[in-house]
């Protein structure tokens, strides 16, 4: 199993949604996040500086089979790319265990519903 972590733009996120949804991936959390970038510039507007040091993010958290994970990190990235600095990071972390609180199961049969495979 792995743990796919991705910081992506705010305004990539229904895209990202979208795609995550349309490579079978239908469930997953996000929150909104604020971070520190490497670029720093102030933003002029109607004559007032902004300090943008502090950049508005989306995170998104979701565990998937070893078998879905490739396809997890290309649906992340394809929606998520534009080419322009500050896209974000994905981070592919390995996850140990799973336990479905409800059943009591471990591993992978923890995040899926066996009954659909069939």
């Amino acid at each position: 199993m792995k743990k796919i972590e991705a910081i992506i733009r705010k305004t990539k996120f229904e895209d990202v949604k979208e795609s995550l949804l349309a490579a079978d991936i239908e469930w997953f959390s996000y929150y909104d996040v604020r971070g520190v970038g490497k670029t720093r510039q102030a933003r002029i507007y109607r004559g007032v500086a902004y300090d943008t040091s502090s950049i508005e993010r989306t995170l998104i958290s979701v565990i998937v089979r070893d078998k879905n994970a490739e396809k997890t990190v290309n649906a992340i990235l394809k929606a998520a790319q534009t080419g322009e600095v500050g896209d974000g990071r994905i981070f592919v972390i390995p996850l140990e265990d799973a336990i479905r609180i409800r059943t009591g199961e471990r591993g992978d049969i923890a995040l899926y519903n066996a009954e659909q495979e069939k």
